[in-house]
């Protein structure tokens, strides 16, 4: 999010009348009068950390003393219809419960604040028209999603059976997502599990960080596919789906994504390489403009029929270069 994107966002400041005492913070937000939210509302802005209760992050379920002021980042409401886009596509996959797309880099998955065209959901209405709202009306079809610069798979819902199906398989893991990544340094083990609870960053609230406070359960599996000078492939497999969490994972471990800028994987993490590693460093960060991320694999069972599916998707381009570059120099 940028300074000029942060800014169209409407700061409001409530305080909490002593017979209150008791009451869930988003119960509260929900009735208050001079707000107009419906408590759904309410608890997304809690989640994406846009509440702070005498200047903290908690959670939904908070139980208020009575007293405090609760100040709320709002941001602008979205258009209220989605315009369809001719956006090229790359379907993997289609039939009348599902669509599977291979998601290019810099495409945001759904509209936000600050992309409100030009969205895999722009292309997706255009192409498909009818799809899921069971996800909400502003993200039709969405039951997961990619960050903007990381590419790779993802299914889409056109039809509400077909959303809520998917939405409870990922909740219960039966949906297999599995990534490449290329990480900073060298992992001490060669497989492992990463259990670390994930929330918004206290400290920067657009960003999001390993905390105990407001957060919620985020567990990544990974294993070293190969060790390169400098670096290490990993095939990583998410258990569960939190914002940025591989990249948050491996930037708390001290192992950034490679190219990450917004969590240390870039610059930051170039002016700590010395010696022979700094001018291969210097060339795959001159190859790739994004977190060297990749949604490689994807498994779940059909909607309908229940048959296993599973799906890949080659590497991009900018990603082969790496690998590339990274091969004709030695390995560890």
């Amino acid at each position: 999010m940028t300074a000029t994107e942060r800014e169209r966002y409407e700061e409001l400041t409530v305080e909490v009348p002593p017979e209150m005492k008791g009451v869930r913070l988003d119960k509260f937000l929900g009735a208050h009068p001079d707000l107009e939210f419906s408590r759904t509302r309410a608890q997304k802005l809690i989640a994406e950390g846009l509440v702070l209760v005498d200047g903290r992050v908690v959670a939904g379920k908070h139980k208020l003393a009575g007293g405090e002021s609760v100040r709320l980042s709002v941001p602008p409401a979205l258009p209220t219809e989605l315009i369809g886009e001719d956006i090229p596509l790359d379907i993997a996959y289609e039939d009348d419960q599902v669509v599977v797309v291979n998601k290019p880099a810099g495409m945001v998955t759904h509209p936000g604040v600050g992309n409100h065209t030009g969205t895999l959901v722009n292309a997706l209405v255009h192409r498909f028209g009818q799809l899921s709202i069971a996800g909400g009306r502003d993200r039709p079809g969405i039951v997961h999603r990619l960050d903007k610069d990381t590419t790779g798979l993802l299914v889409v819902a056109r039809t509400d059976a077909a959303c809520a199906f998917l939405q409870k398989a990922i909740q219960n893991r039966d949906v297999k997502r599995t990534y490449l990544a290329l990480v900073w340094g060298h992992l001490k083990d060669e497989e492992g599990v990463i259990n670390l609870p994930i929330g918004r960053s206290l400290r920067e609230r657009t960003r999001m960080a390993v905390t105990n406070t407001a957060s919620r359960e985020a567990v990544t599996g990974f294993r070293v596919l190969r060790r390169y000078a400098a670096l290490d492939l990993l095939e990583v497999t998410l258990e569960t789906g939190r914002t940025h969490q591989i990249r948050v994972h491996f930037s708390h471990m001290g192992h950034p994504v490679l190219g990450d800028s917004e969590y240390g994987g870039r610059d930051k993490r170039l002016k700590s390489v010395f010696g022979p590693d700094r001018p291969l460093a210097r060339q795959l960060l001159e190859t790739i403009s994004r977190q060297a991320l990749h949604a490689q694999r994807l498994e779940f069972d059909h909607p309908r029929s229940g048959d296993r599916m599973t799906f890949e998707a080659p590497l991009p381009e900018d990603f082969r270069r790496l690998l590339d570059i990274l091969e004709k120099n030695s390995t560890v």
